[in-house]
């Protein structure tokens, strides 16, 4: 599967981009929200996985960013932060985001997604 990934931790972003590439899919990165939102329409990934405590344009602003094009509609956002509050949860939705993660990533929830992300089989929060 097109995967994007996006954080302004290197760290973070590097590993957690290694092991999705591990288990096959197709993993582009990109360290700020900038890049984000240009790369996703260039590469138009099925999934975008994006921390939402970014400096400059956030994780927020990058949602909202691709879902005012149309024609980006078919892509899965998933919100990574640190932040689990109900109301943390329901800004990310409200951005536009389709789901939403929290930190530490918990990779059996993340693989959970990817296999079950179409035909309404979750909810919007796991």
């Amino acid at each position: 599967m097109r995967l994007l990934l996006v954080d302004d931790n290197p760290d973070a972003l590097m590993s957690l981009g290694m092991l999705l590439e591990l288990e096959g899919h197709d993993v582009t990165t990109a360290n700020n929200g900038s890049d984000a939102i240009r790369l996703v329409a260039q590469v138009r990934p099925e999934v975008a996985i994006i921390d939402v405590g970014m400096p400059d344009v956030d994780g927020f602003d990058v949602a909202r960013a691709v879902r005012s094009d149309r024609s980006l509609d078919d892509i899965i956002l998933v919100a990574l932060t640190g932040y689990a509050a109900e109301s943390d949860k329901s800004r990310a939705l409200a951005a536009g985001f389709d789901y939403h993660l929290t930190k530490p990533l918990s990779l059996e929830k993340l693989r959970h997604l990817l296999v079950n992300r179409r035909g309404g089989q979750l909810g919007g929060l796991i």
